[in-house]
């Protein structure tokens, strides 16, 4: 089922979720239902969070170059705990709870992430790349962190001046 995304400023988003303790059916059906919803978004990963569930559980999916996701890809990740970080890379990120928003967020070039899958099973990822920034976007959902908090002092006013004129301009054509 697709369910309605959690968009900025909801106080939500700002919320820090709690560890995953039961690997039920419950648990299969929000990633079944976060999955949906991330597909029907567009997007390459979602927190929990944004769904307004707030549990330590995220999603990954990289499109191939056609822009394709395949479900043999997707990343289910429970309980996420980064071991290592090296490097430092730039890329421009967007969110769907800040959505048509683009922004270049500095993080670590490469991670190793711990986690566990559905099933309550250890599992151990290195990641570069593109893999690397989603998971550590993702994270920060976890911990009640956006990706415009990353921004410059500077630019995060010249957002928040377009997000408010943004929402202004939807109220306006909604009424």
């Amino acid at each position: 089922m697709v369910r309605k995304i959690v968009v900025y400023p909801d106080k939500r988003l700002k919320q820090r979720s709690k560890e995953v303790v039961d690997f039920n059916n419950e648990l299969h059906l929000l990633l079944d239902d976060m999955n949906e919803t991330m597909l029907a978004g567009n997007g390459i990963g979602l927190a929990a969070i944004q769904i307004g569930v707030p549990l330590r559980v995220l999603l990954i999916n990289l499109p191939d170059e056609e822009g394709n996701q395949y479900p043999e890809n997707l990343l289910e990740v429970i309980n996420p705990v980064i071991l290592e970080k090296r490097g430092s890379t730039t890329y421009t990120e967007g969110c769907l709870s800040v959505p048509d928003y683009y922004d270049d967020v500095e993080r670590a070039e490469w991670i190793r992430v711990e986690f566990y899958n559905r099933h309550g099973e250890r599992q151990e990822i290195e990641a570069d790349g593109l893999l690397a920034i989603a998971f550590q976007h993702e994270m920060d959902h976890l911990d009640g962190h956006l990706f415009i908090e990353k921004l410059s002092f500077l630019k995060r006013k010249k957002f928040e001046k377009e997000w408010k004129k943004k929402q202004k301009e939807l109220q306006k054509s909604s009424k």
